[in-house]
């Protein structure tokens, strides 16, 4: 009896050891479905490769990566470094360098943060966007289908289907925001092209040329198939 009781304490000790190791273990947040130069993890991104809740993309040169992400797809661009994580459910993908696309087929499905702004779609239509780094407060964003809704802070606007602008950060410290002119035939349809500057302005905005509403090859499959694995 004092030997099964040795045994049984031993069982239950490690049990409790590795708890933490089980709790800690990251659920995949997406599979590698298209791959030219890129890496995850800081190793090579194979068609196939998972990718997990914190890890780390990179593209080279002339590279990309595109991957499925439960009912969307994303497509980070060359010379481009992001990470991907879950939140609150929402896959999400934080841009640190270069430019990236994604494709949704819900308004839950994905959500994209650079520098202090998150871009996510605005509604459960079919989305595709578009997001380029352009310096340490500017971004350039795209919508090739849908709408999308970039907020930063408090201040949230709408950027309408073949809509491009060029988002100047924290407007209070941008001497461009502040100089520059409202843009001239901006061609665009989206919600009005001069910048805005009230008082709880987060950003400033400036309507570029309009985009043409296409999407990158294997895009359709998570939008015309949002159930799919």
């Amino acid at each position: 009896m004092a030997r099964s009781r040795e045994i049984f304490a031993a069982v239950f000790t490690s049990c409790l050891l590795m708890a933490p190791v089980w709790g800690a273990t990251t659920g995949a947040l997406g599979t590698v479905v298209a791959s030219d130069g890129a890496s995850v993890g800081g190793a090579g991104a194979a068609v196939g490769t998972t990718v997990f809740d914190g890890d780390k993309l990179s593209t080279g040169a002339a590279g990309s990566v595109q991957l499925r992400v439960g009912s969307a797809r994303f497509l980070l661009s060359a010379s481009s470094l992001a990470t991907v994580r879950e939140n609150v459910g929402i896959p999400e993908a934080t841009l640190l360098g270069g430019s990236a696309t994604f494709s949704t087929a819900n308004a839950k499905a994905f959500s994209l943060s650079a520098l202090t702004a998150v871009i996510r779609p605005k509604s459960d239509d079919p989305t595709i966007g578009q997001v380029t780094m352009l310096g340490e407060k500017q971004l350039l964003v795209k919508c090739m289908r849908g709408a999308l809704t970039i907020t930063v802070g408090d201040d949230s606007r709408v950027i309408s289907e073949g809509s491009a602008y060029r988002i100047v950060l924290d407007p209070a410290k941008s001497e461009e925001a502040q100089t520059q002119p409202p843009p001239q035939g901006s061609g665009t349809k989206g919600s009005g092209g001069a910048p805005r500057m009230a008082a709880k302005s987060r950003f400033v905005w400036y309507a570029t040329a309009a985009v043409a509403v296409v999407a990158f090859l294997a895009v359709h499959e998570a939008i015309e198939s949002p159930a799919r694995p």
